[in-house]
């Protein structure tokens, strides 16, 4: 076993330091105004899992997605949820004054206590509420679901 000691030396330490990132870093947000900056693309994602005696419901709100940009794969007690999301809009007048695109994407991952029949599981998209009935079964292969 070899054992290896460094000095400890303070002042080097300081050298290396930047006395002025800390007094940037608070005041970057304060130069340009909450109005201008760039919003989170990527939606909210609320995620619920709950349990019954046979099986998973997983319930995740998906604000603004469309059900045919979600993909929802499992993979024996591995679950995963993507999708991507795209807006654009124009503001038409003598001339175009604004014209506005948005993108963002998210991927939500997790494992479950036991594997999933994927034979018998059920996916549904409604009013921007993806819910997922996921019977609990030993052993299986990866597959993807589609979406009612």
């Amino acid at each position: 076993m070899s054992t290896s000691m460094t000095r400890f030396d303070p002042v080097a330490r300081m050298l290396r330091a930047d006395p002025f990132r800390a007094f940037d870093d608070f005041f970057s947000d304060l130069r340009v105004p909450a109005q201008l900056r760039t919003p989170d693309l990527a939606p909210r994602v609320r995620l619920d899992v709950t349990e019954s005696e046979k099986s998973y419901q997983v319930k995740a709100d998906l604000p603004g997605v469309k059900k045919e940009d979600i993909k929802v794969n499992i993979d024996g007690n591995q679950v995963s949820i993507s999708a991507e999301t795209s807006s654009e809009s124009e503001h038409e007048g003598a001339t175009t004054i604004c014209s506005e695109r948005s993108w963002g994407q998210f991927y939500r991952s997790f494992t479950l206590p036991q594997p999933v029949d994927n034979a018998q599981a059920h996916a549904e998209f409604r009013n921007g509420v993806l819910e997922l009935e996921l019977p609990k079964k030993s052993g299986g292969n990866g597959k993807p679901l589609t979406i009612d």
